[in-house]
């Protein structure tokens, strides 16, 4: 894949500059008390736009997660995954995790053919939830996401500002604990943009979802729990 072609391919393309300055939340926004993002349709599509622009640039992005603050980028954006793995000196033979508002947006990635029918209802009854799915992955994925693997962890989050932020962008996410390597995950927007501010071309506001531990990992297909 040639990184260079990735804004054109992305519906979040504007040809704008994400890196200037950081896009926080609408006037007309507010947080409720459950700590997600309430605001009217008018309002969503300006908010999202510096996501949409960071996208555009090979950027970088953090939001809030059920547990934690993610850090993620485009997963078809070559050039903005290796950022990401740099910055986390994540070893490219692990793999990633994407998080999608729905399944749909997954099916780039997974191959849904390798799903036998019979094990369909107990994959998909995880999900929209916690729970990130270790599932056959498409040939054409690249290493980059899937790792030495032939599959890829995948997950449809419940939590509304994901889910909202990946319908925005039309795309799934790659998805990958805020911090530091050796440091703890992050969870609060103050706390990633004092760390990690200046390597991020957008982040976004809110709260997580409140849980203490990260997401589940495990393979529906054979069983195994693998976190």
């Amino acid at each position: 894949m040639d990184p260079t072609s990735v804004a054109r391919k992305s519906p979040a393309a504007t040809g704008k500059n994400p890196y200037n300055s950081l896009s926080f939340i609408d006037r007309e926004a507010k947080i409720v008390e459950e700590g997600s993002l309430n605001y009217t349709e008018s309002t969503s599509s300006d908010f999202f736009q510096g996501a949409r622009d960071a996208l555009a640039q090979h950027g970088l992005i953090a939001y809030p997660t059920e547990a934690v603050f993610g850090l993620g980028c485009a997963p078809y954006d070559e050039l903005a995954v290796r950022k990401l793995l740099a910055l986390k000196q994540r070893p490219e033979h692990k793999g990633l995790i994407l998080i999608a508002a729905d399944y749909s947006q997954l099916l780039d990635y997974v191959d849904d053919t390798k799903i036998p029918q019979d094990k369909r209802f107990s994959v998909f009854s995880h999900w929209p939830g916690p729970v990130t799915l270790v599932l056959p992955a498409r040939p054409e994925v690249p290493r980059y996401l899937r790792g030495d693997f032939d599959t890829i962890a995948v997950r449809v989050t419940a939590f509304e500002p994901v889910r909202q932020l990946c319908r925005a962008l039309k795309t799934p996410l790659v998805s990958t604990s805020a911090n530091y390597s050796g440091k703890p995950p992050l969870r609060t927007a103050e706390d990633v943009r004092r760390e990690l501010g200046h390597d991020l071309a957008w982040i976004m506001e809110g709260a997580t979802g409140g849980r203490e531990q990260p997401s589940m990992i495990l393979n529906p297909l054979t069983g195994e729990t693998l976190r």
